[in-house]
């Protein structure tokens, strides 16, 4: 089943997440065959991350919870927010995607 992972950064956190970015890169590297989307949430600007968005497969709830404790962001506490609700896809991706 497919979990989304809705993510939010804790205010003036900028510095942290990008020193931490490369290990977080890594750990999602770890899951990339499951990888419905990922990348950062941005600010009105555009440009200033405030956060995370991620769909990956898992068998269950506990899986996609364990994966997330271990996350290279969540233990550094980057986060003040964190959701995580299965997802069903039913509508063919088109925008946003690049050309396969």
């Amino acid at each position: 089943m497919i979990f989304v992972f809705h993510l939010l950064d804790r205010p003036g956190a900028g510095d942290l997440r990008q020193r931490v970015r490369p290990e977080h890169k890594a750990y999602l590297a770890q899951v990339a065959g499951r990888m419905a989307f990922a990348g950062p949430l941005l600010a009105d600007d555009g440009q200033t991350m405030i956060g995370s968005l991620l769909a990956i497969d898992f068998p269950d709830r506990a899986a996609a919870e364990r994966w997330q404790e271990d996350e290279p962001f969540t233990r550094a506490g980057l986060y003040a927010q964190v959701s995580v609700h299965p997802f069903q896809n039913l509508w063919p991706q088109q925008a946003g995607f690049p050309p396969a």
